[in-house]
């Protein structure tokens, strides 16, 4: 690009200073406040301050968890995982210790929920284990017949 190109282009350009300014840097004047603000902490909750004391003199009361009393089928769990259907006796044997850990906790409703489910659990792997064994006798009585 020649200088001469240079001259025309600057030369027929419009005084910066005489351009509205473009619309994305718009202009605000700063608004000076006439008194200067204070600014206050916020109020803690008054229930923080109620806990937070305590009087030397009295002793926090600890009461003691009462376990409860939902059966675990642990026994039952455990007799199904080893002589009926392994998949089901060991998903009984889980919900069985979760039983067992939120009677020692607690927990009753998630013991009974534990309970119910380990129970059908075991039930369930009783019942598989019990078809297995009599389509067993079937299949062997069947096959004796057959080949005698």
């Amino acid at each position: 690009m020649s200088n001469a190109d240079y001259e025309k282009i600057t030369g027929s350009m419009q005084n910066p200073q005489d351009l509205p300014p473009p619309y994305s840097d718009a202009v605000q004047p700063l608004v000076q406040p006439s008194a200067p603000i204070a600014v206050q902490p916020p109020m803690p909750n008054q229930f923080y301050y109620a806990t937070a004391v305590q009087d030397p003199k009295e002793e926090p009361i600890l009461q003691p968890v009462q376990p409860s009393s939902a059966p675990d089928y642990l026994a039952y769990s455990i007799f199904t995982m080893l002589c009926c259907c392994l998949p089901l006796g060991v998903a009984a044997l889980v919900y069985s210790i979760q039983t067992r850990e939120a009677n020692h906790e607690g927990n009753g409703i998630s013991a009974q929920r534990n309970s119910r489910i380990a129970r059908i659990l075991a039930h369930s792997a009783l019942g598989v284990g019990i078809g297995i064994i009599i389509l067993y006798v079937i299949i062997v009585i069947v096959t004796f017949v057959v080949l005698k």
